[in-house]
């Protein structure tokens, strides 16, 4: 279930944390990325600054957690939440460009900092 805080930062999470996906078991990867180095942060506020994390269940290939942290991170939860939930393969995830420049471009990012 998606849960958002409304702190500064914001943060807003789906789906499992890196540790509760080793704890049931997964062979997991994570990825990072810095939300204020993509083009749109500038756009949305200056000195934008807040952080991604994919947890990506290895063998499956799809991301089983996200947490976003960083100013109206909530408006990004819903794609998150659909990848998980659906188990939506990153290979298909590459077919799904954000819109540029916006901060959802971070999934562009996230997924080069992966790889193929």
């Amino acid at each position: 279930m998606p849960q958002v805080v409304f702190t500064e930062p914001e943060i807003a999470s789906v789906g499992l944390t890196a540790a509760a996906a080793v704890a049931a078991g997964l062979r997991t990867r994570v990825v990072y990325h810095d939300l204020g180095a993509v083009a749109g942060s500038a756009l949305h506020a200056d000195g934008y600054r807040g952080h991604a994390r994919m947890v990506v269940d290895e063998d499956r290939k799809v991301i089983v957690g996200f947490t976003l942290a960083g100013p109206d991170v909530a408006e990004l939860l819903h794609a998150a939440t659909i990848a998980v939930a659906c188990e939506v393969p990153l290979d298909r995830l590459w077919h799904a460009v954000p819109a540029f420049p916006t901060v959802s471009e971070v999934w562009l990012r996230l997924l080069e900092a992966y790889g193929r």
